[in-house]
């Protein structure tokens, strides 16, 4: 076999190492919106979520999106970090919620680990 015939590997191979993925916690925020899936009484809800990512933002841009295919609203997003980021602040983290992390990294998903309803009285305390 000669040179010639011998593929080249791509410039954008070369330039762009692949990254390694992460796993972040994020809380988003979410609002109505018609077919949400959300109680009827409810004004919006709260999700618990771990999602994959080159980095924070990717973590956060993927699960918007994903959550917007569901006919979700999503209003705002807060990070809460990597798993080795929450264990450097000293917080425990239970067996489950690493498994759910680890899954969301096997997985390249985004998992919805918990959802919180919020209702108009909840507002008032």
């Amino acid at each position: 076999m000669s040179k010639e015939n011998t593929p080249k590997p791509s410039k954008d191979a070369a330039a762009k190492p692949k990254r390694a993925q992460d796993v972040y916690t994020l809380v988003v925020e979410l609002g109505r919106r018609e077919g949400d899936g959300l109680p009827t009484s409810a004004t919006g809800a709260g999700l618990l979520c771990y999602a994959s990512g080159v980095d924070e933002a990717e973590a956060v841009r993927e699960t918007v999106a994903v959550l917007k295919t569901a006919d979700m609203n999503p209003l705002e997003v807060t990070g809460y970090g990597t798993l080795t980021e929450r264990e450097a602040q000293g917080l425990e983290i239970d067996e489950e919620e690493r498994a759910l992390m680890m899954r969301a990294l096997e997985e390249n998903s985004v998992i919805v680990a918990q959802m919180t309803p919020y209702f108009a009285e909840d507002d008032e305390t």
